[in-house]
C-alpha cells in the first residue's frame, strides 16, 4: 500500500472516531476544522509540491491533537484529569500539547518549504524566522479564538479552555515557540537528511 495512503486512512480513521459522541458537535467542529483545511490544501498541492514523508507523519500526529481536543474539549481530556488529580494540578494541561505541536509541526513544515524553496539559505536567519512565523502563527490563531468566542457566546468557555488562568492566551504563545525552538534543536539534522534522500 502507498505509504501516503496509509497517513490518509489514519487521518480518517482518527477523524471519524472523534466524530462519535463528542462532548459538544460545535466545538468539535471548531477544533478539527484546522486539520481538515491542512488535509485539502496538502492534497490539492501534492503534485505541485511534496513534503517528506516525516515532515507527513508529523502532520498527522498534530491531527491527531486536534482530533482527541475535539471530541473531549481540551480541558476534559480524561488521561490529562488524572494527571491533574494525580499531581494536584490546578488545571488539565492538555491544550498545552496542542500549542507545544502548534509550534513545532508549522516549524517542521516552514523550515522544509523555505528550504527545498531557497527562501533563505543561511541557516542561523533560517531558525530565527521559522520561529518568528510561528509564534506569529499562534498569535493570529489566539485572535482567532478570540473572536469566535465572542460570536460563540455560551461555547466560548469550553472553545477557549483557559480553565480560569488569566495568562493562558500568553502562555499559549509561549509554549507554541517552545515548541518551533524544540523541533529546531531535536530535528533539524533529521529532516536535513530527509530533505537530502529526495534530491538523490
Amino acid at each position: 500500500m502507498n505509504k501516503h495512503l496509509t497517513l490518509i486512512i489514519l487521518f480518517f480513521t482518527g477523524l471519524i472516531w472523534s466524530s462519535i459522541q463528542p462532548f459538544d458537535y460545535f466545538i468539535w467542529g471548531l477544533e478539527v476544522f484546522p486539520a481538515v483545511l491542512g488535509l485539502i490544501i496538502l492534497t490539492f498541492t501534492f503534485k505541485q509540491f511534496q513534503f517528506t514523508f516525516l515532515t507527513y507523519c508529523f502532520i498527522l500526529i498534530h491531527s491527531y491533537i486536534l482530533f482527541v481536543g475535539g471530541h473531549y474539549t481540551y480541558a476534559e481530556v480524561p488521561f490529562f484529569d488524572w494527571i491533574k488529580e494525580t499531581f494536584d494540578l490546578s488545571r488539565n494541561n492538555y491544550d498545552k500539547v496542542g500549542h507545544f505541536a502548534q509550534g513545532f509541526i508549522p516549524a517542521m513544515i516552514v523550515r522544509e518549504l523555505f528550504m527545498r524553496k531557497n527562501i533563505i539559505t543561511n541557516k542561523k536567519w533560517l531558525n530565527f524566522v521559522v520561529v518568528c512565523i510561528c509564534l506569529s502563527f499562534s498569535a493570529v490563531y489566539e485572535f482567532l479564538e478570540w473572536w469566535i468566542a465572542l460570536f460563540s457566546g455560551e461555547n466560548a468557555d469550553a472553545f477557549l479552555g483557559t480553565q480560569g488562568y488569566i495568562w493562558d492566551t500568553q502562555s499559549d504563545m509561549f509554549y507554541a515557540t517552545i515548541g518551533a525552538i524544540t523541533m529546531l534543536f531535536l530535528l533539524a539534522k533529521v529532516q536535513d537528511k530527509n530533505i537530502s534522500k529526495l534530491n538523490k
